[in-house]
């Protein structure tokens, strides 16, 4: 499947500027994440489904929010962290030594080069780190996250996106006149490259929190003798194979559940429903 381009603002952030960048921004960024992140967070834990005893692995564990959840889920389980920026990992070694758990590890690790074998993890985590990293990387990082994970196993992402005309304006407007104001990261929409990758049952869920436009996806790694391409593209529940209009067209006006994560929770999609 071709690669996909979609032209979103150019990165002006290399690693060593990212670097540079969390370490000033790591003693305040859970106030940040607290009144734009939560909620979308909330949701990839939730769309994860992670059982007790399951290997996980998050990639960019930022201070360790998501981390500590994921040692309460899963206790008796493998549970490994990288992030870029050590000042960020000592926080998330404080919040995971408060757990009180055992099986975990937090180490500084690059994304486009995983030091973990080839299927290794039943799941995959990574939250705001493809909105601050250049599109051309995007097929590497996922194959990456593709390679270390397990034939079946779920793959969930958080990103900023783009959401309507105004919002698009308002959030590339500042980070064209200075990305350190978003934390470096700027408005992308992933699916499409997910699906290139070769991921399969990829959705997307569109959540606004304080004006933050961001992206949930929810992916598996094809079973062995399952041939990707057959579905298509983008189910939504209709069972239509064409590509979600918000995830193909990045323009577009995203769908009409903009003030949280769903109207009704209890009708939320969960993995494994069609």
């Amino acid at each position: 499947m071709k690669t996909p381009r979609h032209h979103f603002l150019h990165t002006r952030l290399d690693k060593t500027g990212i670097r540079r960048l969390y370490g000033r921004l790591a003693a305040g960024y859970d106030r940040w994440g607290d009144l734009t992140e939560s909620r979308a967070r909330k949701r990839c834990l939730e769309l994860a489904a992670i059982r007790n005893g399951e290997s996980v692995l998050e990639v960019a564990v930022g201070t360790g929010v998501l981390f500590e959840q994921i040692l309460r889920i899963n206790p008796d389980g493998r549970n490994e962290g990288v992030d870029l920026t050590q000042e960020m990992l000592e926080r998330a070694r404080a919040r995971a030594e408060k757990t009180g758990a055992g099986h975990y590890a937090l180490k500084v690790g690059d994304a486009y080069a995983l030091e973990y074998a080839d299927a290794s993890f039943d799941v995959v985590l990574n939250n705001y780190m493809f909105d601050l990293i250049p599109e051309k990387d995007f097929p590497l990082v996922l194959g990456e996250f593709k390679r270390v994970l397990r034939p079946g196993g779920r793959l969930v992402l958080a990103n900023m996106t783009r959401g309507g005309f105004l919002f698009r304006c308002l959030w590339e407007g500042l980070y064209r006149i200075n990305p350190a104001w978003l934390g470096g990261c700027r408005p992308v929409s992933l699916a499409p490259y997910v699906e290139a990758a070769g991921f399969t049952g990829v959705r997307r869920e569109y959540i606004r929190q304080w004006l933050f436009p961001s992206e949930v996806l929810y992916a598996r790694k094809p079973r062995a003798g399952v041939n990707p391409g057959g579905h298509g593209g983008l189910r939504g529940k209709s069972g239509s194979s064409d590509m979600d209009k918000n995830c193909s067209r990045p323009d577009t006006k995203p769908a009409r559940r903009t003030r949280g994560i769903h109207k009704n929770p209890r009708r939320a999609w969960r993995p494994g429903q069609r």
